[in-house]
């Protein structure tokens, strides 16, 4: 069974934790995990690229010169895409990149991705994690007291706590995510991932 180290929030060492085995103990499905990040980033890109056709060039309507007797080609526009300044031929529009796959899938992608952090032992759990006020240093002082300092971080929490999301928004590296919102992509991107013991019971709880 997959294990994870145990830390309190000053980032000393007080043994070890098991994680779930339906979660963290899976085969790695890389098949799954490619369509599930590459769902994932498609569906983050904006698809606002555009350029205009000649349709949409504001250019006079007359001939640019007559039609014979110059010794040149016979040109009828000056939108036309031959032409400097004229329109692009078969140039990006704004489109919908997304797409979806299973949910099946979804969930079989993000237990791989847990699966593939706790092998190479990078899951991290911390416990007694609360802030009256916003306060990085806190947070940084963990970081580097659990041999974390450097790393790109990946927290995760039960619940939403503005003072914990503000404290850590400015750490470089540092990123925050809900339990039940945690994907693959997320994962993936991490160095280590770092949870609370809430936050494993709610993950347990909505993915298991």
């Amino acid at each position: 069974m997959a294990s994870a180290n145990l830390y309190d929030f000053k980032g000393d060492l007080k043994g070890k934790v098991e994680l779930p085995e339906a979660l963290f103990g899976g085969p790695v499905n890389r098949s799954v995990l490619y369509d599930a990040v590459r769902m994932y980033r498609a569906n983050l890109r904006v698809g606002s690229a555009k350029t205009k056709g000649r349709s949409e060039i504001r250019f006079s309507n007359a001939k640019p010169y007559r039609q014979k007797g110059t010794g040149r080609a016979r040109a009828g526009t000056r939108s036309s895409p031959i032409w400097r300044g004229g329109g692009v031929v078969f140039g990006p529009k704004p489109r919908d990149y997304g797409f979806s796959v299973p949910k099946k899938v979804k969930r079989m992608a993000l237990k791989s991705a847990l699966s593939d952090k706790s092998g190479d032992e990078n899951v991290v759990v911390v416990e007694d994690v609360s802030m009256e006020a916003p306060k990085t240093k806190r947070f940084i002082e963990f970081l580097e007291a659990a041999g974390l300092s450097g790393r790109k971080v990946l927290f995760v929490w039960a619940g939403f706590d503005e003072n914990v999301f503000r404290s850590t928004r400015n750490i470089k590296g540092a990123n925050n995510i809900l339990a039940s919102d945690v994907n693959a992509l997320e994962i993936l991107k991490a160095d280590t991932l770092v949870l609370t013991k809430d936050a494993l019971s709610r993950i347990e709880e909505v993915f298991a």
